[in-house]
C-alpha cells in the first residue's frame, strides 16, 4: 500500500532548517572577515557547462540559483501534487483554513512592503519577496519549543507553506519571465510531454525521468522561462499511483529519496551562496532604507497579523475551525513563524533586483536575514510561553 513517511518528512524538514541556519551563519561570518575575498572568490567563480550543443557559463552563485535549486522546485511540485491527490490539500474542508491563511499570508506583506516603499528611494517592484514561508526553517523553530504543542500545529503550518510555496511559484512564473526564446520552449514543451508518455510506461527506468528533468531544465534555462517552473512543471508529471500493488508509487518513492538531498544539501548550499553580505557596505542610512525596511516589515509585521486575522476571520465567519487543541495563542506564534521567508525570499529578491546592483542586493539580504530573526524569536516567545502556560480555547 502506498504509504507516505510523515514523521521522517518533518523531522528531515525540521533538520534542515538548523542546517540553513548553520550555513546563513558561516555566509554571513566569511562575508565579514578575513575569508571575505576567498567567500567572494568562490560564490561568483565562473563555471562552463559543456554537453554536445548545450554551452554555458555562469557562476557558483547562479548555477546554485538556476541549476540546483530546480531541483529543491521538483521537491516542491512533488509535495504539492502528493497534498492535492491524497494530502491536506485534497479536502476542501481541510483546505479552506490555511488557504485562507496563505492567501492572507500573501497579501498582508505586499501591502506593508508598498506602503513602506511608497517613499523617495522605495522600489515598488520588489513587493514579492517577502510573500512566502520557509517551511524548513519554520519548522526548525517550532521543534525548538519542544513538547507542550498539539500536532495538529505542525500539520497546518506545513498545509499553509505549501499553499504559499505554490502561490510562490506562481509569482515567479508570472513576473519573472523574461524575453522568451520559441524554440527552447517547444524543447521544454516536447521534453514535458516525453514525460507525460513515460508516466504511462509502468516498467519504465527510474533514470529515464532524471534524464527528462534534464532535458526540460536544460531548454527551460534557454528559454528565457525561470527555471523553477521546470522542477515543478516535471514533478507533476510523475504518476501518483502505484506501478503495483503494495508499492509506493513514483511520486512517493521520489519525494522520500529527494529530501535528505535537498535538505542538506541544495539548501545549505544556496543559502551559504545567497545570505552573504558585507555590513562595511551599509551606511547607517541604508539598515533604514526603503527596500530592506519594507522586506523586514513586510515579513514580520505584514505576514503575522495577515495570517493571525485571516484564521480569526475563517473561524468567526465559519468556514473552518482551528486547529485541533490549539489556543490563539498558538496561532499568533504560528502566524509569526510564517515570517520566516528566508529561502524563498532570498530567491525572489535575487530575481526581482538586477545582480549588479550591489548595494540593494545586500539591503536584500539584510531585510530578508532581519524579519526571518525577529518573526523566528517572536514565534519561537509566543509558542514557549503558550506551552508553560497551557492552552485553554478563547472565544
Amino acid at each position: 500500500m502506498s504509504r507516505r513517511p510523515s514523521l521522517d518528512f518533518l523531522k528531515t524538514k525540521t533538520g534542515a532548517g538548523m542546517v540553513l541556519i548553520l550555513a546563513a551563519t558561516m555566509a554571513l561570518i566569511a562575508a565579514n572577515s578575513a575569508l571575505s575575498q576567498a567567500y567572494w572568490d568562490l560564490v561568483h567563480a565562473p563555471l562552463t557547462l559543456h554537453l554536445g550543443s548545450f554551452n554555458e557559463t555562469k557562476s557558483v552563485q547562479k548555477w546554485i540559483k538556476d541549476g540546483l535549486m530546480t531541483v529543491f522546485f521538483y521537491a516542491v511540485g512533488l509535495e504539492i501534487k502528493y497534498e492535492v491527490y491524497k494530502g491536506e490539500l485534497s479536502s476542501p474542508r481541510k483546505l479552506a483554513l490555511p488557504l485562507v491563511a496563505a492567501l492572507g499570508g500573501m497579501i498582508g506583506p505586499a501591502l506593508v512592503y508598498l506602503v513602506i516603499n511608497l517613499f523617495p528611494g522605495g522600489a515598488m517592484h520588489g513587493w514579492p519577496v517577502p510573500v512566502a514561508t520557509d517551511i524548513a526553517f519554520a519548522l526548525a523553530i517550532l521543534a525548538l519549543v519542544g513538547r507542550g504543542l498539539p500536532p495538529s500545529l505542525r500539520l497546518f503550518l506545513l498545509t499553509l507553506a505549501i499553499v504559499d510555496d505554490l502561490g510562490a511559484v506562481t509569482l515567479i512564473a508570472v513576473l519573472f519571465t523574461n524575453q522568451i526564446k520559441l524554440g527552447a520552449v517547444l524543447g521544454a514543451v516536447s521534453g514535458l510531454a516525453g514525460l507525460a508518455l513515460l508516466a504511462r510506461w509502468k516498467r519504465a527506468p527510474l533514470l529515464f525521468y532524471a534524464a527528462g528533468l534534464l532535458v526540460v531544465w536544460a531548454f527551460t534555462l534557454k528559454s528565457g522561462i525561470n527555471t523553477s517552473l521546470a522542477g515543478v512543471a516535471c514533478a507533476m508529471l510523475v504518476p501518483v499511483k502505484p506501478r503495483q500493488l503494495g508499492q509506493d508509487s513514483l511520486l512517493t518513492l521520489f519525494n522520500a529519496k529527494l529530501h535528505a538531498y535537498v535538505a542538506y544539501g541544495i539548501l545549505p548550499a544556496f543559502a551559504f551562496s545567497a545570505a552573504g553580505f558585507q555590513l562595511n557596505d551599509l551606511a547607517p542610512a541604508d539598515l533604514v532604507a526603503p527596500v530592506p525596511l519594507g522586506i523586514a516589515a513586510g515579513l514580520f509585521v505584514g505576514k503575522s497579523i495577515a495570517v493571525f486575522v485571516a484564521v480569526w476571520l475563517a473561524v468567526r465567519l465559519g468556514l473552518s475551525r482551528r486547529p485541533h487543541g490549539a489556543s490563539w495563542l498558538d496561532i499568533a506564534g504560528i502566524s509569526a513563524l510564517c515570517g520566516i521567508g528566508f529561502t524563498m525570499s532570498l530567491f525572489i529578491g535575487a530575481l526581482a533586483f538586477p545582480a549588479d546592483q550591489v548595494l540593494v542586493q545586500s539591503q536584500i539580504r539584510l531585510g530578508v536575514i532581519a524579519g526571518s530573526v525577529v518573526s523566528a524569536l517572536v514565534g519561537f516567545g509566543l509558542l514557549k510561553l503558550s506551552a508553560k502556560t497551557g492552552r485553554a480555547p478563547l472565544a
